[in-house]
C-alpha cells in the first residue's frame, strides 16, 4: 500500500522518497510509476535505504524488471539510469533507478542510447558527435 505523499522539500530534509504512486515492493526496493514517464511503463527503482548496497539492489531489480519486459513482449528492449547530481540532471535528491521500456520505432535514431544526455554526442557514427577535450 502507497503512503501518504511527501512534499519534495520535506522528503529531501528527511531523506525519503516523495513518490506516493507504488507498484510493488520488497525489502529493500520500492517500485513506483514516474509522474513524468518518457516512455509507457516508466518506472522508478527507489532504495528503501540510501547506502551503495541497497541502491545497487535497486539497480539490480530494475535490470531483472526490463529482462522480464522484453521476454513478456512488452517492450522490445530498455535504458537503465542513474542520475546523481544537478549536474547530472537529478531532480529529486534521494537515490532512484530509472527503467525506460523501449520500442521499434519510439524515436527516430535509437543509437547511443543514454549517450543522448548530452545532446548531439549521442550518435558517434554521425557527423555531429565530437570528442571531448
Amino acid at each position: 500500500m502507497a503512503t501518504a505523499p511527501v512534499d519534495l522539500e520535506t522528503a529531501q530534509q528527511q531523506g525519503i522518497a516523495p513518490w506516493d504512486n507504488l507498484v510493488w515492493e520488497d525489502f529493500h526496493v520500492a517500485v513506483y510509476r514516474d509522474a513524468f514517464p518518457v516512455t509507457l511503463g516508466h518506472l522508478l527503482f527507489v532504495p528503501k535505504y540510501n547506502t551503495p548496497g541497497v541502491i545497487a539492489d535497486a539497480m539490480g531489480s530494475a535490470l531483472q524488471e526490463g529482462t522480464d519486459l522484453v521476454a513478456r513482449g512488452e517492450c522490445d528492449g530498455f535504458n537503465i539510469g542513474f542520475n546523481a547530481g544537478q549536474a547530472a540532471g537529478q531532480t529529486v535528491m534521494y537515490p532512484h533507478v530509472h527503467l525506460i521500456p523501449r520500442r521499434q520505432g519510439d524515436c527516430a535514431d535509437p543509437i547511443g542510447g543514454v549517450r543522448a544526455v548530452i545532446p548531439g554526442q549521442a550518435n558517434y557514427r554521425s557527423g555531429g558527435y565530437q570528442k571531448p577535450v
